[in-house]
């Protein structure tokens, strides 16, 4: 390992990983297991943070597979989540791709950031694929939850309703 993280702790170096693209560093981090792996730093900013707005693709997917991977983190000084932070990369094809990483991981597109705004109030002009992404993600939650809805309701003998009468 270089000079520049001897001595961190496994969390700090799991931040450099994401930050330096290092997928064998994160693996090999992940092999340990001694790691929360949605640390913040100072600014708030997790490993997905960093692998989000960078676009460090490879990395953003490991840190996503994890367990314990909080795919919403809410940063301190923008208040931005990850797919906040992706809205913002240059390279069309690449935002797309760690959009729908996040996407696919379940990422909350209703957060607001301090500006108070979502991760599609980000979405540059000329983009017109990722609107669509998101769209499909918002379809299926609510499809979801309206699962969810229906399954409770379903009036069924021995719902817990409570009303069944005894004979």
């Amino acid at each position: 390992m270089s000079e520049e993280v001897k001595g961190a702790s496994n969390n700090e170096l799991l931040l450099a990983a994401a930050r330096d693209d290092n997928e064998d560093m994160l693996l090999e981090l992940f092999d340990e297991g001694d790691l929360d792996v949605n640390f913040q730093d100072g600014l708030g900013n997790t490993a997905l943070h960093y692998a989000a707005s960078l676009g460090n693709i490879d990395v953003l997917e490991h840190i996503l597979s994890h367990d314990e991977c909080d795919v919403d983190p809410i940063n301190r000084i923008e208040r931005a989540t990850p797919l906040h932070l992706a809205m913002k990369i240059q390279d069309p094809e690449l935002r797309r791709s760690v959009v729908e990483s996040l996407l696919d991981a379940g990422a909350d597109t209703f957060i607001k950031d301090k500006n108070g705004e979502t991760a599609v109030d980000l979405i540059p002009s000329d983009d017109k694929e990722t609107p669509a992404l998101i769209r499909k993600a918002r379809a299926q939650a609510t499809r979801a939850q309206e699962d969810v809805v229906d399954d409770d309701d379903d009036d069924e003998p021995g719902s817990g309703s409570g009303s069944e009468e005894e004979e």
